[in-house]
């Protein structure tokens, strides 16, 4: 079994640093954690090699479309690597969760995110592992697209780094240890309370 670890966020150095990248940053840290370059092409995707992982093997990838048509790179993906629904990891930010909290579910509702709403409808299923990265600032938001494709503020920055590296940690262990696990781990987790003391 190759598990598919899929980061989301938008194309282009302009939405690199922006809140609704958060997955395309997770991606990123766990290809250098294994030691593996995101640079070859597989249709309208960007993967890795085969990376060994926790006793098992994964491939990153990191859909080269905007975020709500995320889920049109997900059939050439599972034909190339032989893969299902049932070896996928979605990796995403998620305005209703707090910066400094990440959760783990094995399955859910797109809960208003585009690019989930894309691969639920590629897949017909909303049956898939996800890791979701809060980017919710403790400010009021008023207009949500604006705020998640504004940069990070400088004042989340330090909270969000650890965030999305607690998240790369919590692939790292879905894969080793499965979902029960990985949950137990990370899901009570709130990284604001350990700044507090």
């Amino acid at each position: 079994m190759t598990w598919l670890v899929v980061g989301l966020g938008n194309p282009g150095p302009e939405y690199a640093g922006t809140y609704h990248n958060a997955g395309c940053r997770v991606l990123a840290r766990v290809a250098d954690r294994f030691r593996v370059g995101v640079s070859e092409r597989c249709g309208p995707a960007m993967v890795s090699g085969v990376a060994a992982m926790g006793g098992s093997t994964a491939v990153l990838a990191r859909p080269q479309m905007y975020m709500n048509r995320s889920g049109v790179a997900l059939p050439v993906l599972f034909e190339r690597f032989d893969a299902a629904i049932g070896d996928l990891i979605v990796v995403y930010d998620d305005v209703a969760l707090p910066i400094g909290k990440i959760r783990i579910r094995r399955k859910g509702s797109a809960g208003g995110h585009n690019g989930i709403k894309s691969l639920i409808s590629a897949c017909g299923s909303n049956e898939f592992l996800r890791v979701r990265v809060g980017i919710l600032p403790e400010h009021p938001i008023e207009d949500v697209r604006e705020f998640v494709l504004s940069d990070v503020a400088r004042a989340d920055r330090p909270l969000l780094d650890e965030a999305e590296s607690a998240a790369a940690a919590a692939v790292e262990t879905l894969i080793a240890e499965g979902a029960d696990k990985a949950m137990a781990a990370f899901n009570r987790k709130d990284l604001r309370k350990a700044k507090e003391n």
